[in-house]
Parts: C-alpha cells; structure tokens; sequence
C-alpha cells in the first residue's frame, strides 16, 4: 500500500519540513530522531500541520480522532475540534483511569501494549488514527486493531512525517496512510553544539 503524500508544491509543506530537527543519535546510537518540537515553537508551521489534516477530513464524516501516545495527543484534538470528532486517547498500560481494553504489539526486543477506554468508542463509528511520525508501524497497527476489535471502521492513518525506509506502512494492512512530509534529513545542530 503506497502511502499518501501531501503536494510537495504547497508552501505549507515546505515550512512544516523545514520547522522540524533532526537529532542524530537519539535515544541511542545510529538513530536520526524527527524532533517535532522545534515544529510546535513555530506557530505558523503549527497551524500549518492541523490545516492541512483538517481539509483533508473536513466532511468525511469522521466521528473519533484517536490520538496515539504521546505525540498523538499533540494534532488529535485540534484536528478533532476542527471537524466535530471526539478525541480518543490511545495510551501505554496503567495509564488510563477505570476498565479498559488492549492490544499487545511487538517492539523491536520484546513487546508492549496500547489500551483504551471501554466505551469510548461504538461499533459503527468511522475514526481517523493520529501520530506524529510512522517508523515501523507497530503502535499504528495496535491502534487498529484495538478500534476494529470493538467494531470501529477506520477510515486512515494520519501523520506528519514518514520514515520510508522502515516500511511501516506494510503493517497497516489494507488501511491507508496520509503523511505530511517523508523522513527529514536535514541535521541542526543543537544550541550546546561547537
């Protein structure tokens, strides 16, 4: 499934791109970490980012936003707001208050889990999933399966950036995917840097 991407000839694409860090080496050696932070300080790239989610779900009768932990949090409920969705959060274990459901998935070296909410969400309901960046499209792929087991039809995977090389979007099955920019390959140097 090819992943779909933003018209590179929007300005907009190319400030959100330009907005975000890479910091090479983070968390660990070998990594090129997509520091979104640097996106959120730019106000404008900001608005950009949720605009551009916004025109492409306005009117697709979408009625759950579910965000994944952590970043996820961050674009899903504005993006929910925009188009009258509720915002579903999709947590780590141990996280959320009262009964909830999970789906196990598989990192790297072990595996973890994504629960949320029961009752947050009824069969039936169309949902768009949001994160900030699809790598290996495991949690993308939990999220999934957690919203479809409760009968939830998910329309898409949204994110802002894609790390192409990794595939992630083979573990999405038949499930589209929308990103913003593929992976940014522009190193800045830290502020503590020589």
């Amino acid at each position: 499934m090819a992943a779909q991407i933003v018209d590179s000839t929007d300005d907009r694409i190319s400030r959100i791109s330009s907005s975000i860090r890479v910091i090479p080496d983070f968390p660990k050696p070998g990594i090129m970490f997509q520091d979104i932070t640097t996106l959120l300080l730019d106000p404008k790239a900001f608005k950009y980012t949720i605009d551009l989610f916004v025109e492409r779900y306005t009117g697709q009768n979408i009625s759950v936003v579910a965000g994944v932990e952590a970043r996820g949090f961050i674009f899903g409920p504005p993006i929910a707001l925009a188009i009258g969705a509720k915002f579903v959060p999709m947590r780590k274990p141990k996280k959320l208050p009262g009964e909830v459901i999970s789906e196990e998935y598989s990192l790297e070296y072990g595996t973890d889990k994504m629960e949320m909410h029961v009752g947050a969400v009824q069969a039936g309901e169309r949902a768009l999933v949001v994160d900030d960046l699809i790598a290996t499209g495991g949690t993308l792929s939990a999220a999934i399966r957690l919203l479809e087991r409760v009968g939830v039809d998910v329309v898409e995977c949204a994110c802002v950036i894609e790390l192409p090389e990794l595939k992630g979007r083979n573990r999405l099955g038949d499930k589209p995917l929308f990103v913003l920019v593929s992976e940014v390959d522009t190193v800045v140097k830290l502020d503590n840097e020589i």
